[in-house]
């Protein structure tokens, strides 16, 4: 286990509850689920496919990555290139820039106001041409999408034979 990456668990609560904790806590949701979805995941596992016509784990992966970009960006206020650009190859780099782009997204709305919060965008650039939507699309987008295939990976590996290791537990978001 890689000590260094985040999302091993869940940060504590806050004391109160407002909109930007919400938001804070559900990128940290995928984090903690990305976290241990992929832990341990061997070589077979990342070319597992459901069927023949169905996309592997490892670009399920591809696909999460993309999505981690897109969280980050949005909290940045950056466009994000579509299709994405240089997704890294290697399943160590993968897995350790999916966190890093959860871990910046939460860190920077962890910075912002509540009027930073909501002038914030989910912007895409594709060949040239911008088109922004408003910071709710980012939650039935990419978030919602994250998880949905977070729970795949998950879903593959243990039809791949290596199952999550025992103790996750996504209500506390820890592992025991």
């Amino acid at each position: 286990m890689a000590q260094d990456l985040p999302f091993q668990s869940i940060p504590k609560a806050p004391e109160s509850i407002s909109s930007k904790h919400l938001l804070i806590r559900m990128i940290q949701g995928v984090g903690f689920r990305y976290y241990w979805a992929t832990e341990g995941l061997r070589k077979e596992d990342l070319k597992y496919r459901p069927s023949k016509s169905g996309q592997s784990t490892g670009k399920t992966l591809e696909h999460i990555y993309g999505l981690a970009m897109v969280i980050a960006n949005t909290t940045n206020n950056i466009a994000t290139l579509r299709p994405p650009q240089k997704v890294p190859q290697e399943f160590k780099l993968l897995r350790s820039e999916t966190l890093a782009f959860l871990k910046e997204a939460a860190d920077q709305l962890l910075k912002m106001n509540p009027k930073e919060i909501e002038a914030l965008q989910v912007i895409f650039n594709r060949g040239g041409e911008q088109s922004k939507f408003p910071l709710w699309n980012l939650i039935n987008g990419p978030i919602s999408d994250a998880i949905y295939h977070t729970g795949q990976v998950v879903s593959f590996r243990r039809s791949s034979g290596n199952p999550i290791p025992k103790g996750v537990n996504v209500f506390l978001g820890v592992k025991n």
